[in-house]
Parts: C-alpha cells; sequence; structure tokens
C-alpha cells in the first residue's frame, strides 16, 4: 500500500533514493548538504510503499508568486506505476490550496512529456530565462 506524507524523509531514506537518480554523479555536494537543503523547502511530499521511500517531490517558494518544483523522483523499480504523477499532484494541490498562480520547473532530460501530461509547456526558445553555475 503507497503512503503519501507531507513531509521529508530521513536522510537516509532520501540518500537511498537520490542514489538511483545518478544526479550527484559528479559528487559537487554530500548528501547531508543535500538533505538540509530539502529540509529548507516550502513544502515536500514523499511517497512510500511497505515502508520504502518510492517517490519524492519538493517545492522552493516565497508563497507568493515566484514558486519553483524540484527533485522529483521516483525509485526505477516504481516508474510507470502513477507514483510521479501521485507526487506532482500533491505538490501542485498545495499550490492550488495556496493560490499560487505560476509553477516552474526542470526536469530531467527526456522527461519534457510527462510534466506536458500533467499541463506544463516548455518556455519559448527565446524566453527569458538563464544560469551560472560556479565550478
Amino acid at each position: 500500500m503507497d503512503i503519501i506524507r507531507d513531509l521529508n524523509p530521513t536522510l537516509e531514506q532520501y540518500k537511498a533514493l537520490h542514489q538511483t537518480t545518478g544526479w550527484n554523479a559528479k559528487g559537487l555536494y554530500t548528501y547531508e548538504q543535500l538533505y538540509n537543503a530539502i529540509c529548507n523547502s516550502w513544502f515536500s511530499t514523499s511517497i512510500y510503499h511497505d515502508g520504502d521511500l518510492i517517490g519524492y517531490g519538493r517545492i522552493i517558494s516565497d508563497g507568493i508568486y515566484q514558486t519553483f518544483i524540484c527533485d522529483v523522483m521516483v525509485h526505477p523499480d516504481y516508474q510507470r506505476k502513477g507514483i510521479g504523477s501521485m507526487v506532482m499532484e500533491n505538490l501542485l494541490t498545495h499550490c492550488q490550496k495556496e493560490n499560487i498562480k505560476w509553477v516552474q520547473l526542470f526536469c530531467a532530460k527526456g522527461k519534457q512529456s510527462f510534466y506536458q501530461k500533467l499541463g506544463f509547456n516548455e518556455r519559448a526558445a527565446d524566453a527569458p530565462g538563464m544560469m551560472l553555475f560556479y565550478t
């Protein structure tokens, strides 16, 4: 049975799920740093199956108009089973409850169609948006 909780998992649970993504392959951050980051989120949701963390997502926001969904993860054994949709629906429901009008996100390469099914649109190639990455 899947259980949804509107809170962060433990460090160990988060680390186990995060390691399945390959997102920290360059070792830019320790898992303690990553866990501290998620603990500073505006809202997060975790999905468990038989006590194991199988899905997670979080929102960074000022609670008014700048809202950013990030770190949406589903354990590979549970992908394509609706877990990612459950995570996103819970995050978006929270935004609606708080009257958030504009929700942004980045997604992993090749995942655009998943988010498009949820109503997201890609930014135009000439739309504002830049980044700076320190090495």
